[in-house]
């Protein structure tokens, strides 16, 4: 029998949860915006001029919630795609100069966010939980 309050992905699960929405708190109240519009936003701030299929495979998102949350900031003007290929969904999207603006007011907001979890723990145990992070990616990905 499976108790769910010890099954690690059920933890790992509860815990993005928490945290995706004590983000969200940053820039659905003040930006009007979306969980999976903030991710595309936030992988355009870093990654300008990709394509939607690469920003799915960046945020781990399904390709119809990156779908939806790129309609919906194409419509509000916030992010646009560029010519150059006919294929709609391998044009590569960038943040327009408004985009660009909610990037650079939200990032400072969810660092923060950041540093207020990180606090938690000392700076040894961050450095474990980075190398355990980054070995539950590894070995989830080998699934």
């Amino acid at each position: 029998m499976i108790k769910l309050e010890n099954f690690l992905p059920y933890r790992l699960s509860v815990l993005a949860n928490q945290v995706s929405q004590g983000i969200a708190q940053t820039y659905s109240e003040r930006f009007g915006l979306s969980i999976p519009e903030w991710r595309v936003i936030a992988i355009l701030g870093r990654f300008d001029n990709i394509p939607a299929s690469n920003v799915a495979e960046r945020s781990a998102m399904d390709k119809v919630a990156v779908s939806r949350a790129v309609r919906h900031l194409l419509e509000l003007g916030l992010i646009q795609r560029r010519d150059g290929h006919e294929d709609r969904r391998s044009k590569p999207l960038a943040l327009t100069h408004a985009g660009r603006r909610m990037y650079e007011a939200i990032a400072p907001a969810a660092l923060e966010f950041e540093s207020r979890l990180l606090a938690a723990l000392s700076p040894a145990e961050r450095r474990s939980l980075d190398r355990i992070l980054d070995k539950l990616m590894q070995a989830s990905g080998e699934s």
